[in-house]
């Protein structure tokens, strides 16, 4: 009893005090939370306890299902081909600098995987913290949301491996996840067509004069069925919630409302909790292990390395600065590398110490790339600001 008390009080107060810290250091809260997270549990004030990982699994997914509320399919769909095709060359580029880096530094195999990886869900935290209507925000989640999904399913084959190894189980599960992904464009496809011809069925399911919180029940119920999904399926549960928010961005987007609710839910509770356990799942020790702070730095180095080199193809779109910003805001996988690392330990395709080297690269990687991201938006909303005079 006396463990789950210390449990609750410094999760709480961690959740309470990080943005006040963050504050005062000036540095953005999700590494506070992570750090503070590792810190504590370094202390023996958060200790294991099966509640904290699942509810801070239910927070891993519900920053992806938030991260596909801010998708916009319009404006997706609506982009030029020029843009699809550098966002693509950009996935491609990274790619296949990864596996030469790799071959060249004879990296692991999990590791090579990992470094081409690409999660927007800090994007979402970054989307609230910049605004959604920003040249670099608008175009990482374009070339964010193709890079998710590739990452989402070289995960899935990294998983199937790792419990079927190769053979036709593996083909099978690949085959349901193509099956799926077909399955969920046709019933897009099929709801825009009925949307479109009975526009009143919106207002049914959201009702403006809604006294119920029907809107927030509908993406709950939304969240949880296509996690049930995937579980019959055995598919990554990340891929079901991001599509559960990308459903509910794209058919009830005028729902200014709803999208607040959400994130506030999620920012405010669920999120931190995920960050705090991301942070606690750390050893501080391992820190003294030798190869374990320069492996970590190495990883870092080449994660943010090859995004920026191939963020060359996004240069002619808005400018340098934008292609940097964009570039670092991708370089930030948290959520998919910790899941790497993890299935990739727990089946020995990794020793302990690559293991904690891919844990603390996730770290140094948001540290780095917020702080980064923080001085150059500075800059460039500075410069607009100068330009915006000389034109007056």
């Amino acid at each position: 009893m006396q463990t789950e008390i210390t449990l609750l009080l410094t999760i709480s107060l961690i959740i309470w005090g990080a943005p006040f810290i963050a504050k005062l250091v000036r540095i953005p809260t999700i590494p506070i939370e992570i750090m503070l997270g590792s810190i504590l549990a370094f202390a023996g004030l958060l200790q294991y306890h099966e509640y904290f990982d699942i509810v801070a699994e239910v927070g891993f997914l519900y920053l992806m299902f938030l991260a596909g509320m801010e998708v916009d399919l319009k404006q997706i769909t609506k982009s030029p081909k020029s843009l699809i095709q550098k966002a693509m060359l950009f996935i491609v580029t990274l790619g296949a600098l990864a596996l030469g880096s790799g071959i060249l530094l004879d990296l692991n195999i999990i590791v090579i995987i990992s470094l081409p990886l690409i999660s927007i869900g800090i994007l979402a935290s970054l989307s609230k913290s910049y605004g959604k209507d920003e040249e670099w925000i608008k175009l990482a989640f374009i070339v964010g949301v193709l890079g998710e999904i590739i990452s989402i399913a070289a995960l899935t084959v990294v998983d199937a491996v790792s419990s079927v190894g190769f053979g036709l189980e593996l083909f099978i599960k690949l085959g349901y996840l193509f099956l799926f992904i077909l399955g969920i464009y046709l019933l897009y496809r099929m709801l825009h067509l009925l949307f479109w011809w009975y526009p009143e069925l919106k207002t049914a399911l959201l009702p403006k004069m809604d006294t119920s919180d029907q809107d927030v029940r509908l993406s709950i119920a939304l969240f949880f069925i296509l996690i049930s999904l995937m579980l019959v399926l055995d598919l990554e549960l990340a891929l079901g919630t991001f599509i559960a928010g990308v459903a509910i961005s794209a058919f009830f987007h005028h729902e200014k409302r709803l999208e607040e609710k959400m994130s506030s839910l999620g920012f405010g509770f669920l999120v931190p909790l995920f960050f705090i356990h991301v942070g606690a799942s750390f050893d501080l020790i391992a820190v003294t292990y030798p190869g374990v702070v320069s492996g970590a730095l190495l990883i870092t180095g080449l994660m943010i390395g090859i995004r920026l080199i191939a963020g060359v193809y996004l240069k002619s779109i808005y400018g340098s600065r934008v292609a940097i910003l964009t570039s670092l805001s991708l370089s930030m996988p948290l959520t998919l590398l910790i899941a790497v690392a993890t299935i990739g330990h727990n089946v020995s395709f990794i020793d302990t110490i690559t293991y904690y080297q891919l844990i603390l690269a996730s770290l140094f990687e948001v540290i780095i790339s917020m702080l980064a991201i923080k001085l150059l938006s500075k800059k460039l909303n500075e410069t607009k600001i100068e330009d915006q005079k000389h034109a007056e």
